[in-house]
């Protein structure tokens, strides 16, 4: 069903025949099923976050459903072989992420606090270091922050469906995410990033830290 809703979009914003094309029969083994079923999973976990958009058509469109590169070509308004570069490039960053993929800081706090938001709990476990840790200063602990919680699982639970009124904010020159009341920032969240991973984050409430805080946009920061 999946693919044909693919399908459907597809040919509802390009004139090419995207229906000549036949997709690969299903296979009756069952661990052929499993393996396909994986790499559509890591397809939409991954490929959707990292790649371009003419990386992920080419990369899920032949490597998840079969298609042949002249019709991706057609789809990307582009040649087989830069279809076929496209989902080479996507397949290395899916399998062999390299240091210089990594997300960068910010966008790690926002995919964490993203995935707070929505309830997305494998997604924050993927985003915890497995030592990570929650800790908080007396301030915060004041308006109601846990003193301290250890452990992935721990602080994945804890965030999980939570801070819905956490904004996007710098710490001092450190990206980070902030409840805000009334307009005011009133506890920040202060990550720990490395790696690629969230290490530690620590409520801050004190005056002297909240006066530092300045709001981002939500998205790459300015300058």
């Amino acid at each position: 069903m999946t693919t044909r809703l693919c399908l459907d979009r597809l040919r509802s914003r390009s004139p090419v025949p995207v229906g000549d094309v036949e997709l690969k029969p299903a296979l009756n083994d069952p661990a052929d099923d499993v393996a396909l079923s994986e790499t559509v999973g890591l397809a939409l976990r991954v490929v959707l976050d990292r790649l371009s958009p003419c990386e992920r058509v080419a990369f899920v469109l032949h490597d998840s459903f079969g298609f042949e590169f002249p019709a991706i070509a057609a789809v990307l308004d582009t040649t087989p072989a830069a279809a076929r570069k496209l989902a080479s490039r996507a397949r290395a960053k899916v399998t062999q992420p390299h240091l210089e993929d990594r997300l960068a800081d910010w966008e790690v706090v926002d995919a964490f606090m993203a995935a707070a938001k929505n309830g997305d709990f494998d997604r924050l476990l993927r985003l915890l270091a497995p030592d990570a840790a929650v800790a908080a200063d007396d301030a915060a602990v004041l308006v109601g922050t846990p003193r301290q919680i250890e452990g992935r699982d721990e602080v994945a639970t804890f965030f999980n469906g939570s801070a819905k009124a956490a904004l996007p904010v710098f710490v001092g020159d450190r990206p980070g995410a902030a409840w805000f009341h009334l307009g005011a920032a009133k506890v920040v969240f202060d990550f720990t990033i490395d790696g690629g991973l969230v290490h530690a984050i620590i409520f801050r409430a004190a005056p002297d830290v909240l006066s530092r805080v300045v709001r981002r946009d939500g998205g790459r920061p300015r300058g």
